[in-house]
Protein backbone atom coordinates (compact mmCIF):
# COMPACT_ATOMS: atom_id res chain seq x y z
CA UNK A 1 0.00 0.00 0.00
CA UNK A 2 1.13 2.90 -0.61
CA UNK A 3 -1.77 6.18 -0.22
CA UNK A 4 -0.55 8.79 1.97
CA UNK A 5 -3.93 8.64 4.23
CA UNK A 6 -3.62 5.50 5.26
CA UNK A 7 -2.61 6.31 9.38
CA UNK A 8 -1.96 9.01 11.65
CA UNK A 9 1.07 7.87 13.49
CA UNK A 10 2.87 10.15 16.15
CA UNK A 11 5.44 12.37 14.86
CA UNK A 12 8.23 10.14 16.84
CA UNK A 13 6.91 7.14 15.21
CA UNK A 14 10.56 5.72 13.50
CA UNK A 15 8.95 4.75 9.64
CA UNK A 16 8.66 0.95 9.05
CA UNK A 17 10.61 0.23 5.95
CA UNK A 18 9.70 -3.41 5.60
CA UNK A 19 7.03 -5.60 7.00
CA UNK A 20 5.45 -8.85 6.83
CA UNK A 21 2.33 -9.95 8.08
CA UNK A 22 0.03 -13.50 8.13
CA UNK A 23 -3.20 -14.15 8.12
CA UNK A 24 -5.57 -17.01 7.90
CA UNK A 25 -8.56 -17.07 5.38
CA UNK A 26 -11.13 -19.50 5.47
CA UNK A 27 -11.37 -19.93 1.63
CA UNK A 28 -9.13 -21.86 -0.62
CA UNK A 29 -5.95 -21.47 -1.57
CA UNK A 30 -7.01 -21.39 -5.93
CA UNK A 31 -9.69 -18.43 -4.74
CA UNK A 32 -7.32 -16.23 -2.94
CA UNK A 33 -5.00 -16.23 -5.78
CA UNK A 34 -7.45 -15.34 -7.92
CA UNK A 35 -8.73 -12.28 -6.64
CA UNK A 36 -4.95 -11.14 -5.91
CA UNK A 37 -4.73 -11.62 -9.85
CA UNK A 38 -7.51 -10.41 -11.70
CA UNK A 39 -8.23 -6.97 -12.07
CA UNK A 40 -12.15 -7.33 -11.73
CA UNK A 41 -11.53 -8.65 -8.02
CA UNK A 42 -8.71 -6.43 -6.99
CA UNK A 43 -10.38 -3.64 -7.57
CA UNK A 44 -12.96 -4.65 -4.46
CA UNK A 45 -10.41 -4.89 -1.54
CA UNK A 46 -7.33 -2.92 -2.43
CA UNK A 47 -5.84 -0.39 -0.38
CA UNK A 48 -7.46 1.01 3.07
CA UNK A 49 -10.92 0.81 4.28
CA UNK A 50 -13.41 3.11 2.33
CA UNK A 51 -10.94 3.60 -0.68
CA UNK A 52 -11.91 2.81 -4.53
CA UNK A 53 -9.97 1.49 -7.44
CA UNK A 54 -9.61 2.04 -10.68
CA UNK A 55 -7.91 -0.65 -12.07
CA UNK A 56 -6.09 0.53 -15.82
CA UNK A 57 -3.58 -2.97 -16.04
CA UNK A 58 -2.88 -5.99 -14.18
CA UNK A 59 -1.15 -8.23 -16.31
CA UNK A 60 -0.33 -11.04 -13.76
CA UNK A 61 2.60 -12.08 -15.81
CA UNK A 62 6.21 -11.83 -15.54
CA UNK A 63 7.35 -8.36 -16.55
CA UNK A 64 3.39 -7.80 -16.84
CA UNK A 65 2.50 -3.89 -16.10
CA UNK A 66 0.34 -2.99 -13.14
CA UNK A 67 -1.67 0.46 -12.82
CA UNK A 68 -4.25 1.26 -10.40
CA UNK A 69 -6.31 4.41 -9.24
CA UNK A 70 -6.84 4.53 -5.61
CA UNK A 71 -9.62 7.02 -4.18
CA UNK A 72 -10.02 8.07 -0.91
CA UNK A 73 -13.01 8.87 0.62
CA UNK A 74 -12.33 12.78 -0.12
CA UNK A 75 -11.79 12.20 -3.75
CA UNK A 76 -8.41 12.33 -3.51
CA UNK A 77 -6.75 10.03 -6.43
CA UNK A 78 -3.43 8.09 -5.43
CA UNK A 79 -2.08 6.75 -8.76
CA UNK A 80 -0.32 3.28 -8.35
CA UNK A 81 2.11 1.82 -10.88
CA UNK A 82 4.08 -1.62 -10.64
CA UNK A 83 5.26 -4.43 -12.42
CA UNK A 84 5.07 -8.49 -11.40
CA UNK A 85 8.31 -10.21 -11.65
CA UNK A 86 7.70 -13.73 -10.55
CA UNK A 87 4.39 -15.94 -10.52
CA UNK A 88 4.09 -19.10 -9.11
CA UNK A 89 0.58 -20.34 -9.64
CA UNK A 90 -0.79 -20.60 -6.90
CA UNK A 91 2.23 -20.64 -4.43
CA UNK A 92 4.04 -17.41 -4.69
CA UNK A 93 3.93 -13.72 -6.21
CA UNK A 94 6.64 -11.43 -6.31
CA UNK A 95 5.72 -7.94 -7.60
CA UNK A 96 7.27 -4.10 -7.53
CA UNK A 97 4.48 -1.01 -6.65
CA UNK A 98 5.35 2.20 -6.98
CA UNK A 99 3.47 5.25 -5.58
CA UNK A 100 2.95 8.10 -8.26
CA UNK A 101 2.77 12.09 -8.09
CA UNK A 102 -0.50 12.64 -9.51
CA UNK A 103 0.12 15.33 -11.43
CA UNK A 104 4.09 14.85 -12.56
CA UNK A 105 3.93 10.82 -12.82
CA UNK A 106 7.10 10.63 -10.98
CA UNK A 107 8.15 7.80 -8.58
CA UNK A 108 8.10 8.73 -5.35
CA UNK A 109 8.36 5.44 -3.27
CA UNK A 110 9.16 2.05 -4.70
CA UNK A 111 8.28 -1.10 -2.84
CA UNK A 112 8.80 -5.04 -3.54
CA UNK A 113 6.31 -7.22 -2.31
CA UNK A 114 6.36 -11.49 -1.74
CA UNK A 115 3.49 -12.65 -1.35
CA UNK A 116 2.97 -17.19 -0.34
CA UNK A 117 0.18 -18.93 -0.44
CA UNK A 118 -0.21 -22.07 1.57
CA UNK A 119 -3.16 -24.36 1.85
CA UNK A 120 -3.95 -26.82 4.32
CA UNK A 121 -7.81 -28.75 4.90
CA UNK A 122 -9.46 -26.17 2.47
CA UNK A 123 -7.93 -23.07 4.29
CA UNK A 124 -5.02 -20.49 3.03
CA UNK A 125 -1.96 -18.94 5.25
CA UNK A 126 -1.22 -15.67 3.32
CA UNK A 127 1.78 -14.35 4.45
CA UNK A 128 2.90 -10.94 2.67
CA UNK A 129 6.46 -9.69 2.74
CA UNK A 130 6.48 -5.94 1.96
CA UNK A 131 9.84 -3.71 1.84
CA UNK A 132 10.44 -0.25 0.40
CA UNK A 133 13.56 -0.55 -2.28
CA UNK A 134 13.12 3.37 -3.08
CA UNK A 135 12.45 6.66 -1.17
CA UNK A 136 12.04 10.59 -1.76
CA UNK A 137 11.05 12.74 1.19
CA UNK A 138 7.37 12.80 -0.15
CA UNK A 139 6.95 9.46 0.12
CA UNK A 140 8.37 9.71 4.07
CA UNK A 141 4.40 9.74 5.24
CA UNK A 142 3.49 6.66 2.83
CA UNK A 143 6.06 4.72 4.84
CA UNK A 144 4.75 5.39 8.48
CA UNK A 145 0.89 4.53 7.07
CA UNK A 146 2.44 1.35 5.46
CA UNK A 147 1.55 -1.64 7.52
CA UNK A 148 -1.67 0.45 8.63
CA UNK A 149 -2.74 0.02 4.85
CA UNK A 150 -1.90 -3.10 4.51
CA UNK A 151 -3.48 -3.73 7.52
CA UNK A 152 -6.78 -2.60 5.89
CA UNK A 153 -6.26 -4.00 2.79
CA UNK A 154 -6.19 -7.30 3.68
CA UNK A 155 -9.00 -7.07 6.21
CA UNK A 156 -11.21 -6.17 3.06
CA UNK A 157 -9.65 -9.29 1.13
CA UNK A 158 -10.82 -11.20 3.74
CA UNK A 159 -14.59 -9.82 3.78
CA UNK A 160 -14.44 -10.04 -0.11
CA UNK A 161 -13.52 -13.68 0.35
CA UNK A 162 -16.07 -14.26 2.62
CA UNK A 163 -18.65 -12.76 0.34
CA UNK A 164 -17.62 -14.91 -2.74
CA UNK A 165 -18.14 -18.14 -0.90
CA UNK A 166 -21.37 -17.27 0.87
CA UNK A 167 -22.60 -16.23 -2.90
CA UNK A 168 -20.72 -18.28 -5.26
CA UNK A 169 -22.56 -16.66 -8.40
CA UNK A 170 -21.44 -12.71 -7.48
CA UNK A 171 -17.96 -14.28 -8.98
CA UNK A 172 -16.64 -16.18 -12.12
CA UNK A 173 -15.42 -18.95 -10.68
CA UNK A 174 -12.51 -20.82 -11.08
CA UNK A 175 -10.25 -22.47 -8.45
CA UNK A 176 -8.74 -24.43 -10.27
CA UNK A 177 -5.32 -23.59 -10.50
CA UNK A 178 -4.82 -23.51 -14.16
CA UNK A 179 -1.23 -25.17 -14.56
CA UNK A 180 -2.44 -28.93 -13.41
CA UNK A 181 -0.99 -30.13 -16.56
CA UNK A 182 2.16 -28.25 -16.11
CA UNK A 183 3.03 -29.60 -12.81
CA UNK A 184 4.17 -32.43 -10.68
CA UNK A 185 3.42 -32.49 -6.91
CA UNK A 186 4.17 -34.47 -3.86
CA UNK A 187 3.88 -34.79 -0.13
CA UNK A 188 4.54 -36.54 3.19
CA UNK A 189 4.55 -36.36 6.74
CA UNK A 190 7.84 -37.36 8.96
CA UNK A 191 7.85 -37.92 12.42
CA UNK A 192 10.55 -35.50 13.33
CA UNK A 193 11.15 -31.60 13.89
CA UNK A 194 10.63 -29.19 10.99
CA UNK A 195 14.29 -27.49 11.80
CA UNK A 196 15.93 -31.06 11.44
CA UNK A 197 14.10 -31.88 8.04
CA UNK A 198 15.20 -28.82 6.64
CA UNK A 199 18.56 -28.99 7.52
CA UNK A 200 18.23 -32.24 5.56
CA UNK A 201 16.98 -30.56 2.91
CA UNK A 202 19.78 -28.03 3.11
CA UNK A 203 22.64 -29.38 4.10
CA UNK A 204 25.33 -30.99 1.40
CA UNK A 205 26.59 -33.49 4.12
CA UNK A 206 22.99 -35.37 4.30
CA UNK A 207 21.19 -34.80 1.24
CA UNK A 208 23.93 -36.42 -0.54
CA UNK A 209 22.85 -39.47 1.40
CA UNK A 210 18.93 -39.51 0.00
CA UNK A 211 18.27 -37.09 -2.99
CA UNK A 212 16.73 -38.74 -5.88
CA UNK A 213 15.08 -42.08 -6.86
CA UNK A 214 16.21 -45.61 -5.21
CA UNK A 215 19.82 -46.64 -5.96
CA UNK A 216 20.60 -43.20 -6.97
CA UNK A 217 23.79 -41.83 -5.72
CA UNK A 218 25.17 -38.14 -5.82
CA UNK A 219 27.99 -36.06 -6.13
CA UNK A 220 27.74 -32.32 -4.95
CA UNK A 221 30.13 -29.22 -6.33
CA UNK A 222 28.06 -26.56 -4.78
CA UNK A 223 25.19 -25.90 -2.46
CA UNK A 224 25.35 -22.49 -2.10
CA UNK A 225 21.82 -22.49 -0.06
CA UNK A 226 20.81 -18.47 -0.28
CA UNK A 227 18.81 -16.48 -2.29
CA UNK A 228 21.43 -16.21 -5.79
CA UNK A 229 23.27 -19.08 -4.33
CA UNK A 230 24.03 -22.31 -6.69
CA UNK A 231 22.96 -26.13 -6.44
CA UNK A 232 25.24 -28.15 -8.79
CA UNK A 233 25.78 -31.28 -8.35
CA UNK A 234 25.41 -35.13 -10.72
CA UNK A 235 23.31 -37.51 -9.76
CA UNK A 236 24.53 -41.03 -11.00
CA UNK A 237 22.06 -43.69 -11.59
CA UNK A 238 22.06 -47.33 -10.97
CA UNK A 239 22.18 -48.04 -14.50
CA UNK A 240 25.62 -45.96 -14.97
CA UNK A 241 24.05 -42.80 -16.25
CA UNK A 242 24.96 -39.49 -15.17
CA UNK A 243 22.77 -36.85 -14.70
CA UNK A 244 24.18 -33.12 -14.66
CA UNK A 245 22.05 -30.78 -12.56
CA UNK A 246 22.36 -26.92 -11.78
CA UNK A 247 19.71 -25.04 -9.23
CA UNK A 248 19.35 -21.43 -8.57
CA UNK A 249 17.94 -20.48 -5.28
CA UNK A 250 15.22 -17.89 -5.69
CA UNK A 251 14.17 -17.53 -2.16
CA UNK A 252 15.28 -19.28 1.00
CA UNK A 253 13.27 -18.49 4.34
CA UNK A 254 14.48 -21.29 6.91
CA UNK A 255 12.80 -23.60 8.39
CA UNK A 256 9.41 -22.75 6.44
CA UNK A 257 10.74 -22.40 1.87
CA UNK A 258 12.60 -23.28 -0.58
CA UNK A 259 12.40 -22.20 -4.09
CA UNK A 260 14.80 -23.15 -6.75
CA UNK A 261 15.05 -22.51 -10.55
CA UNK A 262 16.51 -25.97 -12.25
CA UNK A 263 18.22 -24.02 -14.98
CA UNK A 264 19.17 -27.14 -16.72
CA UNK A 265 16.85 -29.37 -19.01
CA UNK A 266 14.18 -30.30 -18.27
CA UNK A 267 13.86 -26.76 -16.75
CA UNK A 268 11.17 -26.21 -13.69
CA UNK A 269 10.61 -24.02 -11.20
CA UNK A 270 10.31 -26.06 -7.63
CA UNK A 271 8.92 -25.46 -4.80
CA UNK A 272 9.24 -27.10 -1.23
CA UNK A 273 7.48 -26.24 1.99
CA UNK A 274 8.04 -27.12 5.35
CA UNK A 275 5.18 -27.16 7.41
CA UNK A 276 4.74 -27.67 11.22
CA UNK A 277 2.02 -30.20 12.27
CA UNK A 278 3.35 -30.10 15.93
CA UNK A 279 4.04 -32.94 18.13
CA UNK A 280 7.29 -33.17 16.07
CA UNK A 281 5.48 -33.83 12.87
CA UNK A 282 6.29 -32.12 9.80
CA UNK A 283 4.88 -32.26 6.87
CA UNK A 284 6.94 -31.39 3.40
CA UNK A 285 5.48 -30.90 -0.06
CA UNK A 286 7.32 -30.54 -3.39
CA UNK A 287 5.84 -28.54 -5.83
CA UNK A 288 7.64 -28.88 -9.43
CA UNK A 289 6.10 -26.10 -12.59
CA UNK A 290 7.55 -26.66 -16.28
CA UNK A 291 6.97 -23.97 -18.14
CA UNK A 292 4.75 -26.48 -21.12
CA UNK A 293 2.63 -29.34 -20.50
CA UNK A 294 4.68 -31.38 -23.17
CA UNK A 295 7.83 -31.00 -21.23
CA UNK A 296 6.40 -32.08 -17.88
CA UNK A 297 5.18 -34.95 -19.86
CA UNK A 298 8.42 -35.81 -21.16
CA UNK A 299 9.96 -35.62 -17.96
CA UNK A 300 7.03 -38.19 -16.48
CA UNK A 301 7.60 -40.24 -19.15
CA UNK A 302 11.74 -40.41 -19.93
CA UNK A 303 12.65 -40.32 -15.86
CA UNK A 304 9.58 -41.45 -14.02
CA UNK A 305 9.40 -38.45 -12.42
CA UNK A 306 6.22 -39.08 -10.39
CA UNK A 307 7.82 -42.51 -9.17
CA UNK A 308 10.48 -40.99 -8.61
CA UNK A 309 9.36 -37.95 -6.45
CA UNK A 310 7.94 -40.47 -4.00
CA UNK A 311 10.89 -42.58 -3.94
CA UNK A 312 13.29 -39.43 -3.36
CA UNK A 313 10.85 -38.88 0.02
CA UNK A 314 10.93 -42.44 1.03
CA UNK A 315 14.96 -42.68 1.54
CA UNK A 316 14.43 -38.94 3.13
CA UNK A 317 12.42 -40.54 5.38
CA UNK A 318 14.83 -43.46 5.82
CA UNK A 319 17.52 -40.88 6.44
CA UNK A 320 15.55 -39.24 8.84
CA UNK A 321 15.05 -42.69 10.56
CA UNK A 322 18.59 -42.70 11.62
CA UNK A 323 19.87 -38.76 11.84
CA UNK A 324 22.09 -38.25 14.62
CA UNK A 325 22.35 -34.21 13.99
Amino acid sequence: MSAKTVSSPSATAAPVKELTLTRVFNAPRSLVFKVWTEAEHLAKWWGPHHFTNTVHKLDARPGGAIRVDMRSPDGTVYPMGGMFEQIEEPYRLVFITTALDAVTGTVYLKLQNIVTFTEHNGRTTMTLHAAVTEATPEGAFAIQGMEAGWTQSIERLNALLQNYLKAPSSMNHAFSTGTEDREITGSRIFNTPRELVFKMWTDREHIVNWWGPTGFRNTIFEMDVRTGGKWRHIMHGPDGVDYKNESIYLEVVPPERLVYQHVSAPGHLSTVTFEDLGSNKTKVSMHMLFETAEIRDTTVKVFNAIEGLQQTLQRLADQLAIATI
